[in-house]
């Protein structure tokens, strides 16, 4: 079983989209029991009294026009022990990278990885939250996710 993470800064916007885009993806190329799929913030600002914030309305909104729902998800943090739990790590920007390295103490497996260096023109993930752009986002992330799910199949 391949178990992946997908990291951002406050878990509402671009990781639970990459989580499930993901799910999605592998779901229909028939590969659903073979992964265990998750995504984690970086930071605590969407963690209340121990209780996650739901995914952002409108990155709900965008996976919803893909027939995508994400129900019940809610905000969690990345935590130290996840380092040992997942195969990769996958963050959305350089941002979200660095933190991940420190908050993992380091990444000696190599586990710690960037979504669109999985595509050919590699770059960022830019937070819809700020950009306000959750198209962009949508296309980063699916170009991403479909990069990623290739490279895993070679080695299923």
């Amino acid at each position: 079983m391949i178990k992946i993470l997908f990291v951002c800064h406050g878990n509402i916007c671009r990781s639970p989209m990459a989580e499930f885009v993901m799910k999605d993806l592998v779901k229909k190329a028939g590969l659903s029991d073979q992964f265990k799929i998750a995504s984690a913030a970086t930071s605590s600002e969407e963690i209340w009294n121990g209780m996650g914030n739901p995914v952002y309305r409108p990155a709900a909104k965008k996976l919803a026009e893909h027939g995508l729902s994400c129900a019940g998800k809610r905000a969690q943090q990345l935590d130290r022990s996840d380092y040992k739990m997942y195969d990769l790590l996958i963050g959305m920007d350089s941002a979200n990278i660095r933190n991940m390295h420190r908050m993992c103490g380091g990444d000696p497996q190599g586990k710690i990885r960037k979504l669109l260096d999985y595509t050919e023109r590699g770059g960022d993930v830019a937070d819809p939250w700020y950009t306000r752009d959750y198209e962009t986002a949508w296309q980063d992330i699916l170009e991403g996710c479909t990069a990623l799910l290739e490279e895993l199949r070679k080695t299923l």
